[in-house]
C-alpha cells in the first residue's frame, strides 16, 4: 500500500509539472522564448518586457590604471562619469562602442546619463576618493576563498593577436592561451586583479564541442 502511495504522488506530479509547461508554451505563442531548455526556466513573466541588463559593477582603487586598461587594452569608451563629492565618490560607466556609436550617444549630460541606464553590458567602475593613495585597500576577486565572484568575459577576432598585446603591455596572465588542456582560451588580470577571461568565439566553442556537451 506504501508504495502505491508514493507511486500516485510521483505521477501526480508528474502530471501537475507537465501540465504547466504546457499551458505556458500555450500562453506563450507554443515555445519557451529561450533558446534551450534547462530544469527550472520558466517564460519570462509578460511585465518584464523591457528589461536589459544594463552593467556590472566593480570597485577600483585608482581610476587612471583602471581607465588606462580598460580604454587602450580591452577597447572600451567612457560613456558617462558621475561624481559624488558628499559622499566622495566617483561612477565611470564603459562600454565597447564604436567611433559611429560614440557619434550617436546623446550630447546632452542629462539625456545622456538617462540613455547610459538603457544601454546593455557595461561596466560601472566604483572609485572611493583617495583610495589610490591608501596601501590598505585591496579588493576580492572572488576567486580565492571564499569563491564566488569568478571572471568577467572579451571575447577577441585573434585570441593569439591579442595576447601578445597584453604580453607587450605588461598584462598578468592567469592562463595563456596554450596552457592547460583548455587549449585557445586565455584568462588576464585588470589592475585591480579581477580575471577576465578572453574568448574567440569558434575556438571557444570547439574547446566546448570537443571537451564538453553542446
Amino acid at each position: 500500500m506504501y508504495f502505491i502511495i508514493i507511486f500516485i504522488k510521483k505521477l501526480f506530479n508528474f502530471i501537475v509539472i507537465n501540465a504547466s509547461l504546457s499551458l505556458q508554451r500555450i500562453n506563450y505563442g507554443g515555445n519557451m522564448k529561450h533558446c534551450e531548455e534547462a530544469e527550472g526556466l520558466m517564460a519570462p513573466d509578460k511585465d518584464t518586457d523591457g528589461f536589459v541588463f544594463n552593467h556590472l559593477m566593480l570597485r577600483i582603487k585608482d581610476p587612471k590604471k583602471t581607465l588606462n586598461f580598460y580604454s587602450k587594452l580591452m577597447g572600451m569608451r567612457l560613456i558617462k562619469k558621475f561624481d559624488f563629492p558628499t559622499m566622495k565618490f566617483s561612477l565611470y560607466f564603459l562600454g565597447n562602442l564604436t567611433d559611429e556609436e560614440i557619434a550617436n550617444v546623446p550630447k546632452d549630460n542629462f539625456d545622456r546619463s538617462a540613455w547610459t541606464f538603457t544601454q546593455k553590458g557595461m561596466l560601472e567602475f566604483t572609485h572611493n576618493w583617495g583610495s589610490e593613495n591608501d596601501d590598505k585597500v585591496k579588493f576580492h576577486d572572488g576567486n580565492a576563498e571564499p569563491k564566488g565572484f569568478g571572471h568577467i568575459c572579451f571575447s577577441v577576432p585573434d585570441i593569439y593577436a591579442a595576447c601578445k598585446k597584453f604580453e607587450e603591455n605588461g598584462v598578468e596572465f592567469v592562463k595563456k592561451p596554450d596552457d592547460g588542456s583548455m587549449k585557445g582560451l586565455a584568462f588576464i588580470k585588470d589592475p585591480d586583479g579581477y580575471w577576465i577571461e578572453i574568448v574567440q568565439s569558434k575556438k571557444v566553442a570547439n574547446i566546448v564541442k570537443e571537451m564538453g556537451k553542446i
